[in-house]
């Protein structure tokens, strides 16, 4: 058993899951792009070491990028090994009487967590100080830049610690970083996470704010540090309960803080929360399209920490399927339990499927006993946590496959009335949709494909259906009837399911693109930047440019990486409208 991150590399490389790349791959785009075509190799390929970055030290990368790798990673033989663990210990917050915050406070205080707590030691030279740089250069760090349109080089894996100034209540967020130079980065914090939350705090007390990123480390904390977890529960909380081992921290040297022992880097700093926000991105993210410009936080770091043989870890987004798909699925299964006892107890099974990222589109299983529980159902779930982003939720009911897209297909078509069956609604969206008309805020659907019970059958328009779904381009609208009629953009080849389904999610809003017509649900598509109806700043997709296809293409031979893959990109590039992260509204 390992508990580093490189007894973690060991122990894939012992296993065959590991490809060792000894030929000199720059962290600036070329990583990336090797990494794009492994993970996309199918099966999520293999985890990736990269030992010539041109600085000290290695980049490992697709490190969490399949269901394996992702098990291993938590010390597991499969992720379900957990669910009889996380059943027992989610089970005694079945009490009587207490609502869903009652139990969500009483969860740390459960006997069964007593010796899971992570401890604070005192150690004269902990590993993650073994080497302590004279003064902070970010710039030895071999952060990368992954896509060319990138505002410059990104901490992809950051462990974000900061603390609630009034309570002392650790938390642990993974916030990309984008570096400015050795001394300066921003740290690009949405408004709905807990970092931002401590940060308004800080702010209100006219207080510096620590902050303190550490990489690397036990690859458990990686995982835990996107956990869907409650703001009251310590993340180490989680991995020590994972490790069935308290996780040892170290005070900081320069910041009131703690950070994980055996962390391969730490970089330590505060932000002045009365300072002006600074401009960060462009960044090609994890749905495709790249996020924008836009104002976040100043960190000025004040030390840099390392161990002796550092790995330096790193995580590449962009069209899905990438590596955060596993980790999201290593979520969905294992907080399934809590989801059922604090959420809705008729969930069966959820499953976000990678076209969706993660917050565009959710599948979900019911145990179903009375009319209208789907909608009941989907109205919880967008109640819950990171949940309230989702779009789309489609429910069907337990005994169907909700990871065999046929199965769901053929339910949908059986099952589902548009007219009678859909239910609207409008709520907070992830940040980075670019769809909504409103940041953070638009339109959602759900599509309740459950066997209905005599009180749901109601008078609709019969319509002869020819296809449960129909996708088409926008010359093109064909006269057949669907219950579902998607419309795409020209250039979106419609035979393409998997990249139909990944951009309707990304450039639909619910609430202005969806509309039901003669029992038929109607979807918009298509890029709204060509509509006057639509001012915000419209991204681009994410692809790699030609000339780090061609380096990459010539070096492949000598990577040891497997029999040649072509470039990801080529399937898309036909689909970005210019050469930058932004296409410009013509109207």
């Amino acid at each position: 058993m390992y508990y580093d991150l490189i007894g973690y590399i060991e122990h894939l490389e012992a296993r065959g899951e590991l490809i060792v790349i000894d030929e000199r791959v720059d962290p600036v785009l070329e990583i990336a792009e090797v990494t794009d075509r492994i993970a996309k190799s199918g099966g999520g390929g293999k985890a990736l070491l990269f030992k010539n970055t041109g600085t000290l030290f290695p980049v490992l990368t697709n490190a969490f990028g399949s269901d394996k790798r992702i098990a291993c990673a938590l010390g597991l033989s499969t992720i379900d090994d957990l669910n009889p663990e996380f059943d027992a210990l989610f089970g005694r917050l079945n009490v009587p009487g207490l609502n869903l915050w009652d139990k969500l406070k009483i969860l740390p205080l459960l006997n069964e967590l007593a010796g899971f707590f992570p401890k604070i030691a005192s150690i004269k030279v902990p590993q993650c100080r073994e080497v302590v740089m004279p003064s902070p250069k970010l710039g030895e760090l071999p952060a990368l830049k992954c896509w060319p349109h990138d505002g410059g080089r990104f901490l992809t894996l950051p462990l974000v610690h900061t603390k609630n100034p009034s309570t002392g209540m650790r938390n642990l967020g993974m916030y990309r970083v984008q570096i400015f130079d050795d001394t300066s980065a921003a740290m690009h914090w949405h408004r709905h996470k807990t970092g931002a939350r401590h940060f308004e705090e800080y702010r209100k007390a006219g207080k510096l704010m620590p902050v303190a990123v550490s990489l690397g480390g036990d690859p458990v904390y990686t995982w835990c540090a996107t956990a869907p977890l409650p703001e009251n529960v310590d993340e180490y909380l989680l991995a020590g309960f994972i490790r069935k081992k308290p996780v040892r921290l170290v005070k900081c040297l320069t910041q009131d803080l703690e950070v994980p022992e055996d962390s391969d880097f730490v970089i330590e700093g505060y932000i002045d929360p009365h300072e002006a926000p600074v401009s960060e991105g462009p960044f090609g993210d994890h749905t495709g399209f790249y996020s924008l410009r836009d104002l976040y936080p100043l960190m000025h770091v004040t030390c840099i920490t390392y161990r002796k043989g550092a790995v330096f870890p790193a995580t590449v987004t962009g069209i899905p399927p990438q590596e955060d798909s596993y980790m999201a699925k290593a979520a969905e299964r294992i907080f399934l339990k809590p989801i059922q006892m604090v959420v809705a107890p008729e969930i069966a099974d959820i499953y976000l499927p990678p076209e969706g990222v993660a917050h565009n589109i959710a599948v979900v299983a019911i145990n179903k006993t009375y009319p209208g529980q789907a909608m009941k159902v989907a109205g919880a779930m967008w109640g819950a946590g990171q949940m309230m982003f989702c779009k789309a939720i489609v429910v069907v009911d337990s005994d169907i496959d909700i990871r065999n897209s046929n199965a769901v297909v053929d339910t949908v078509t059986r099952y589902w009335n548009p007219a009678a069956d859909t239910c609207f609604g409008k709520g907070p969206l992830d940040v980075l949709d670019h769809a909504a008309r409103q940041p953070g805020f638009g339109g959602k659907i759900c599509i309740d494909a459950t066997r209905k019970l005599p009180e749901e059958e109601r008078a609709c328009v019969a319509v002869p259906f020819e296809n449960t779904y129909l996708f088409c381009n926008e010359s093109s609208v064909p006269t057949k009837k669907a219950k579902l009629t998607v419309i795409f953009d020209d250039e979106i080849d419609v035979a393409d399911t998997e990249t139909c389904v990944w951009i309707a999610g990304n450039n639909t809003d619910v609430a202005y693109d969806c509309e039901i017509k003669d029992n038929v649900l109607i979807v918009d598509a298509r890029s709204k930047w060509k509509r006057k109806d639509f001012s915000r700043p419209w991204p681009n997709i994410v692809c790699m440019d030609s000339a780090t296809i061609a380096s990459v293409d010539a070096k492949w031979p000598k990577l040891g990486a497997g029999a040649f893959l072509p470039s990801p990109s080529l399937r898309y590039r036909h689909l970005a409208a210019n050469d930058s992260a932004q296409i410009e509204n013509k109207q």
